[in-house]
C-alpha cells in the first residue's frame, strides 16, 4: 500500500505539473489548442458567459471546500492521510482541465496595446507573475504543498510532520505572494478580450475571498506567530506597513 500511495502521489503531481504548464498557455494564448481566446467555437455571448461562470464556480467550490480543515478531518476517515493532499491536487487539476476543455471564448476586445514597448512590458509582467507563483511555492516547501513529501514520508514508514511556519524572502513582502503572482499573470496581457476579462475578474475575486479563509485557518494553526505576521506584512500588495 505504501508503494501504491507513493506512485499515486507521483502521478497526481505529474498531472498537476502538466496542468500548470497548460494554464500558462491557456491564459497567455500561446502554444495550446484551446486558450482563453481560442479553440472552442463561441456560442452566443449569454451562453458563453453562463458556461464559463459554471466552470469557474466548479473549480472555486472544489478548491475551497476541500482545503478546509473540517472537510479534511472528514475526508481522511475515508482515504489515508498520506494521500489526502495528493488527492486534493489531483481533483484541483481535473477541475482546471475541465475549464481548459470546455471554456468558450468571448472575443469582444476590451483593450489592445499596439506599441511594441507596451507589449514587452505586459509580457514581462505575465512572465513575472508565473515566476512569482513558482518561487512562492518553492519557498514554503513545494513538495509538501503538492503532496509529494507526504507520500514519501509514508513510503519510509515515518510520521509526516507539516513544515513549521516561516516567512522567507517574498513572504516578507506580502503574505500571499503566490496569489499575487496569479493576479499579475491573469491581468497582464496586451490584448484583453471579454472572455479574458471574465476569467481574470472572477479568479481575482475568488482569490481575495479564498485568502480570507486561508488566513483564518493559519490564525487557528499559528495564533501568535500569524497575528504578529499580519501586523508586520501586507496581505497582497507589497506596501510597507507603518508600525
Amino acid at each position: 500500500m505504501r508503494v501504491a500511495a507513493f506512485i499515486y502521489g507521483i502521478v497526481c503531481y505529474l498531472v498537476f505539473f502538466a496542468t500548470f504548464l497548460y494554464a500558462i498557455g491557456f491564459v497567455g494564448n500561446i502554444f495550446v489548442p484551446i486558450s482563453v481566446d481560442a479553440g472552442n467555437p463561441p456560442p452566443s455571448t449569454g451562453a458563453a458567459l453562463l458556461i464559463n461562470l459554471i466552470l469557474l464556480s466548479i473549480f472555486a467550490l472544489q478548491h475551497s471546500i476541500m482545503a478546509r480543515p473540517a472537510f479534511k478531518r472528514w475526508w481522511t476517515r475515508i482515504i489515508p492521510k498520506s494521500i489526502e493532499r495528493s488527492t486534493y491536487v489531483l481533483l484541483s487539476s481535473l477541475a482546471l482541465i475541465l475549464i481548459f476543455s470546455l471554456w468558450r471564448p468571448m472575443p469582444a476586445v476590451i483593450w489592445n496595446v499596439d506599441g511594441a514597448a507596451g507589449q514587452y512590458v505586459l509580457w514581462a509582467l505575465f512572465a513575472l507573475g508565473w515566476l512569482t507563483v513558482m518561487v512562492g511555492t518553492s519557498l514554503i516547501s513545494h513538495f509538501d504543498l503538492f503532496g509529494l513529501s507526504q507520500v514519501y514520508t509514508n513510503l519510509r514508514g515515518d510520521e509526516y510532520k507539516a513544515p513549521k511556519f516561516r516567512t522567507p524572502f517574498l513572504y516578507n513582502l506580502v503574505r500571499h505572494p503566490i496569489m499575487l503572482g496569479f493576479i499579475i499573470a491573469f491581468w497582464a496581457t496586451p490584448r484583453m478580450t471579454a472572455g479574458h476579462l471574465l476569467f481574470a475578474a472572477v479568479t481575482t475575486a475568488y482569490i481575495l475571498v479564498a485568502i480570507r479563509f486561508e488566513e483564518h485557518d493559519l490564525s487557528q494553526a499559528h495564533p501568535e506567530a500569524y497575528a504578529e505576521y499580519r501586523k508586520r506584512v501586507s496581505m497582497i500588495l507589497p506596501i510597507p506597513k507603518i508600525r
